[in-house]
């Protein structure tokens, strides 16, 4: 079928635009990776009018897809990992065109994985892993057991993704396989989760504690990019934070995750009068080292 969909990227590879075009063929790897398509058509461009363009196509018992994305919006996907499959294509996909060999060296940054690029996504998972276990410990606790169960499930996924990458990894699809292989331990959280022959009052209750541990080990390192950008000023109000060009990928996450880090005391409140009796403008900052 590539020779048939050849004139469909051929065209578009003569435009100094296009940077790549891949190819991935779901016979390589499972179909959930290409939506169940037969192949992807992967172009990436510099620019283009829509940051995400899609077009399906018919031939004979086969089906196809084509996914122009733009090199921005590549890249925040990348950042944000709310594109998991992006990650399988590009290490995947068989690489019909290469501008300046930008797909290889775009697999290369990745292999490498910045260490700065990990703590930013390293952050932005743990600050889903909060925001999940704390509405799941909630519901626990007023005994809505479902929806407990539903955000505990999450909150181990975004647990096992944050391993994958302190570990220098770009999460996959696959995550689950990845973690048995980092850290067999969380895998084994997952497994006891969904396979136990305990009631399900009683699995919540064990996996809440033994996440607290993990997500105890876990807070300093994974909060570290947070923290490093609150340690640029003397302190912070909160808009002032959530605007912060960086900080603004927390999106909804970043109030939850601050007053959790206050709990643990990696950041603390900063209380400033107000013209009203007893009200404070609350600002923030890292703790001053002894």
């Amino acid at each position: 079928m590539e020779d048939i969909l050849r004139p469909i990227y051929q065209e578009r590879t003569s435009h100094p635009n296009t940077l790549g075009v891949l190819l991935i063929d779901h016979n390589e790897k499972s179909s959930p990776i290409t939506d169940t398509f037969d192949i992807v058509l992967f172009l990436i461009v510099k620019e283009a009018e829509e940051p995400v363009y899609v077009k399906h196509y018919t031939y004979k018992e086969h089906k196809a897809a084509l996914h122009i994305v733009t090199e921005a919006k590549l890249r925040e996907w990348i950042l944000l990992g709310s594109n998991r499959k992006i990650i399988d294509w590009l290490f995947s996909g068989k690489v019909l065109f290469d501008r300046n060999e930008y797909v290889q060296n775009l697999k290369l940054e990745l292999r490498d994985f910045p260490f700065y690029g990990r703590k930013i996504k390293m952050g932005l998972e743990f600050a889903k892993l909060i925001r999940r276990y704390v509405d799941g410990k909630d519901f626990f606790e007023s005994k809505h057991y479902l929806d407990a169960y539903n955000h505990i499930v999450h909150s181990l996924h975004h647990l096992a993704r944050l391993s994958v990458i302190e570990n220098g990894f770009h999460p996959e699809v696959t995550v689950w396989s990845q973690v048995k292989q980092i850290e067999p331990e969380i895998y084994k959280l997952y497994e006891e989760l969904v396979t136990s022959e305990e009631n399900l009052e009683k699995r919540l209750e064990l996996l809440f504690l033994a996440s607290e541990f993990l997500i105890h080990s876990k807070t300093a390192i994974a909060s570290e990019h947070l923290t490093s950008i609150v340690e640029q000023k003397e302190q912070w109000s909160f808009q002032e934070l959530s605007n912060h060009e960086e900080i603004q990928y927390y999106s909804v996450d970043l109030s939850m995750l601050i007053e959790f880090l206050t709990e643990k005391g990696l950041i603390e409140i900063v209380d400033k009068e107000t013209k009203g009796q007893g009200i404070y403008h609350r600002y923030y900052r890292v703790p001053k080292k002894l």
